[in-house]
């Protein structure tokens, strides 16, 4: 079975930086993690940012861009979310997505993990 564990959350002042990390307990060669989600109470999940197999393609949502950096290391089957500039308005428990596909932010990966919490203050 696929296990995606997140992990680098964390609490954090305005203006500063976190890095989540997300990585396959069980690797299948198939599957790979290919973006991030958050939620916050009341509000719908939403899409940060996606990355295709190869690491070519990119994709943020509009609130994230410029300050938000994701990337990964397929080597390690593992994912990352390099946040800076951070806002109040970024805290959320963020979650990787995986899948054989990539889908880019639509949120119809197979695969979840079980997310890591960021709070901004």
């Amino acid at each position: 079975h696929v296990q995606l564990v997140e992990s680098g959350g964390g609490s954090v002042q305005a203006g500063g930086s976190l890095r989540v990390s997300c990585g396959a307990s069980e690797y299948t060669e198939s599957i790979n993690c290919m973006g991030w989600y958050r939620q916050s109470p009341g509000k719908e999940r939403e899409g940060v940012a996606a990355i295709d197999r190869g690491g070519i393609i990119t994709d943020y949502t509009h609130s994230v861009k410029g300050r938000f950096t994701i990337s990964k290391d397929n080597a390690k089957n593992t994912l990352y979310l390099q946040m800076d500039s951070l806002k109040p308005e970024d805290t959320a428990r963020y979650f990787c997505a995986a899948d054989t596909l990539w889908f880019g932010l639509n949120p119809q990966y197979r695969y979840w993990g079980q997310g890591t919490q960021v709070t901004v203050s």
